[in-house]
């Protein structure tokens, strides 16, 4: 059944969830390097908060793969990457050598945010920032997800939703070249 919910998802995007009057980036729903300077770039650094109010930092992850999901409240598809992110969080954080970042862009902040993913049962970190971060990223659409190799570059952005067995193909070379954790 989700199979069959991926190109009604990449319709719904093309239909509404990107910034209006933004085309898709290059390499559409599929895949390609981040326009933040491309893959193997140092990717953008952040300070964001967290819905409890703390400082988080993309740089406090070097050492890991991060996946970085650019969503909103506000985006249909964006729903539907809850369920694959949980599950692939529940996979991998207990190895230590995956973190996987929601970062919001809704204006409202943590009062829209915050019961939002309560209600849908959000189980990886959520952040609170802006289009502003997600376009630093390349992200011209939502849900936009975006791979950091442990080194902290650029590995790839990805339109639309991304199945659990696609992020996991997508991981498995960045895996593979994380330093050993101490």
């Amino acid at each position: 059944m989700r199979r069959a919910l991926a190109p009604l998802l990449a319709c719904a995007w093309l239909a509404g969830c990107g910034p209006a009057g933004d085309a898709p980036p290059a390499g559409g729903a599929g895949g390609g390097a981040a326009e933040a300077g491309g893959a193997g770039t140092l990717a953008p650094d952040f300070a964001l908060r967290d819905l409890e109010g703390r400082e988080v930092k993309l740089s406090d992850y070097r050492g890991k793969a991060v996946v970085i999901d650019f969503w909103a409240t506000w985006c249909p598809p964006c729903l539907f990457q809850v369920p694959e992110l949980n599950a692939f969080w529940k996979k991998h954080r207990e190895a230590g050598d995956v973190a996987v970042l929601g970062v919001s862009v809704d204006a409202e902040g943590a009062r829209v945010v915050g019961p939002w993913a309560a209600e849908q049962g959000v189980e990886y970190p959520i952040l609170l920032g802006d289009e502003g971060v997600a376009r630093r990223f390349g992200a011209q659409g939502f849900p936009t997800l975006v791979l950091v190799r442990p080194d902290g570059t650029l590995d790839s952005l990805h339109v639309g939703l991304v199945e659990l067995a696609d992020l996991e193909k997508l991981l498995a070379p960045l895996r593979a070249v994380a330093p050993a954790r101490t």
